[in-house]
C-alpha cells in the first residue's frame, strides 16, 4: 500500500477492501479468552440459544474489522492511532464460515489548528459478510494521521 497522508483521505470517498474467513477455532479461542458466553464458546449449547448456533463475539468481529482497516486503509508510517470512535452496532450474527470485508467512507478530513503537521480523518466503517449483509457498523471512527510534509 502506498503511503497515505491526511490529504489522501478525500471527504465522501468510499473504498471496500479485505477478506477474512471466520473459523470455528478462532471464534472459540477468542470467546474462551475474552467473552466466555455459551453461544460463543460451546457449539452444542449454542444450538439452544435464539441464534441457532455458534456465533462470534461482537468484540471478535471488531478485532477482525480493525485488522482489515489497518491492512487496507491505515498506513503504518503516517498513522498516529485514534482518540476514539462513535457508536458500534452489531447488526447480524457472525458465524464460522462467514467471509468478512470492510467498507470505509471518509466523513471528514481536518488539519489540526494547534499541530498543523497532522490532522484527523473521520470514517464510517461497515463490516459486510459474503452475502453483502452489513453485520457491524462503526460511526465516527477518528484516526490521527500525519499531513504531507
Amino acid at each position: 500500500m502506498p503511503t497515505r497522508y491526511l490529504e489522501d483521505f478525500i471527504t465522501g470517498s468510499v473504498a471496500e477492501a479485505g477478506s477474512v474467513l471466520v473459523t470455528e477455532d478462532e471464534v472459540l479461542d477468542f470467546a474462551r479468552r475474552y467473552d466466555p458466553q455459551p453461544f460463543h464458546t460451546d457449539p452444542a449449547a449454542a444450538k439452544n440459544w435464539p441464534y441457532g448456533g455458534l456465533i462470534a463475539s461482537g468484540w471478535h468481529t471488531a478485532a477482525m474489522m480493525m485488522r482489515l482497516v489497518v491492512d487496507n486503509f491505515i498506513d503504518g508510517e503516517t498513522s498516529l492511532g485514534s482518540p476514539g470512535l462513535g457508536p458500534i452496532r452489531w447488526k447480524l450474527p457472525v458465524r464460522p464460515g462467514d467471509v468478512l470485508r470492510v467498507r470505509a467512507r471518509v466523513l471528514d478530513n481536518r488539519r489540526s489548528q494547534s499541530k498543523p503537521d497532522r490532522g484527523t480523518v473521520t470514517l464510517e466503517v461497515e463490516v459486510l459478510n459474503q452475502r453483502d449483509e452489513v453485520v457491524m457498523t462503526v460511526e465516527n471512527w477518528i484516526a490521527l494521521v500525519l499531513a504531507r510534509p
